[in-house]
């Protein structure tokens, strides 16, 4: 069982929502949508900057939305982004969860399912 992150950028910048779900399916992935999808999804904490900025009050966004993720219950966290993608491999370690989460690229997925 996977989740999808829905990326500012491919989501709510280009609207584009289903492909990467249709492309998901079609590899075989049971997807289970996070509470936080579509346009109404949660920021990974790469855009805007902050990628390079180090958060000091309260919870780190990229943790949280990891948190999100592991909520559902899925083993894999698919991203389409390079920065979403380096995020969550960080929030895995920061919520503590790399033994029952790991994020992947989408083409990573593909590239597996044609292997």
């Amino acid at each position: 069982m996977v989740t999808y992150h829905d990326s500012c950028y491919l989501g709510r910048h280009n609207d584009i929502y289903d492909a990467p779900r249709a492309l998901i399916a079609a590899a075989g992935g049971t997807l289970t949508e996070m509470d936080r999808s579509r346009d109404g999804s949660f920021c990974c904490s790469a855009g805007g900057g902050r990628i390079l900025a180090e958060e000091k009050i309260g919870e780190r966004m990229n943790v949280k939305r990891v948190r999100m993720a592991a909520a559902t219950g899925a083993e894999v966290l698919v991203a389409n982004c390079p920065f979403c993608l380096t995020m969550f491999e960080d929030g895995v370690k920061g919520a503590g969860v790399e033994e029952s989460l790991r994020p992947k690229d989408i083409a990573e997925i593909l590239a597996e399912r044609i292997h």
